[in-house]
């Protein structure tokens, strides 16, 4: 493992992924030392595989939501030490040995680098792709930086980004309003383009269209009317 590398760790949100998790894992297992699977309340087999493939584990009780998940890997993670996180769905659909892809952007200076797909959002059902492409518009009209993919999930976030902006909100719309709040925070955010194990993530995505985009209009524009700490 190189120094960078062992100064970063992966954060696995997941949810009633028994099918997957076990594979993703071992997956991110070979490129980094540190795998962190919080598992969000699943009633399947989710903790058991992961941790079967070498995850350690933090559980909730119950389904709080991806934002909520996240949190709660940033507050063990960073208290452990870490600089970086990289998040990763637990879904299959983010290929782990992309990450370094994330890592060579990090050590330009950036402070939240996100894996886009835009490039192959052809592969995607029009709707979904409808979707990316008008919330990755609007979410950086807001934010006033142009971001080609601001929905994609598989991304790194630095210890000083999350210790100066937080990340308050439950659900999906926690990594949408982070962008907002790193690039008034005077963050450097950074977009790379990434392979998907499969572009249409549909069949295996929690998301629900209209109540999370509702959700996702109002963090972010709660977010940009917040004053947020700046480096």
């Amino acid at each position: 493992m190189s120094d960078l590398t062992r100064s970063t760790a992966v954060a696995v949100p997941a949810f009633q992924a028994e099918p997957s998790v076990g594979d993703v894992v071992l997956r991110c297992r070979e490129v980094f030392d540190e795998v962190l699977v919080v598992d969000d309340g699943s009633t399947d087999g989710t903790s058991d595989l992961a941790a079967a493939a070498g995850a350690r584990i933090i559980r909730h009780d119950g389904n709080l939501g991806k934002g909520r998940a996240l949190r709660t890997a940033f507050d063990d993670l960073f208290r452990k030490g870490f600089d970086q996180v990289v998040t990763i769905d637990a879904d299959g659909q983010h290929l782990p040995a992309e990450s370094p892809n994330l890592l060579r952007v990090a050590r330009t200076g950036a402070d939240l680098v996100i894996g886009s797909r835009d490039h192959l959002f052809e592969a995607m059902h029009p709707i979904r792709r409808l979707s990316n492409r008008y919330s990755s518009y609007l979410i950086s009209a807001v934010a006033g930086l142009t971001l080609s993919d601001v929905q994609s999930g598989f991304r790194l976030y630095s210890k000083e980004l999350i210790g100066t902006v937080g990340f308050p909100e439950p659900r999906f719309e926690a990594e949408s309003a982070v962008v907002v709040r790193a690039v008034r925070g005077g963050f450097k955010v950074r977009t790379v383009p990434i392979r998907l194990g499969f572009a249409d993530g549909r069949v295996t995505s929690h998301y629900r269209p209209i109540i999370d985009s509702l959700r996702i209009a109002r963090a972010v524009a709660r977010a940009r009317m917040e004053l947020v700490g700046c480096r």
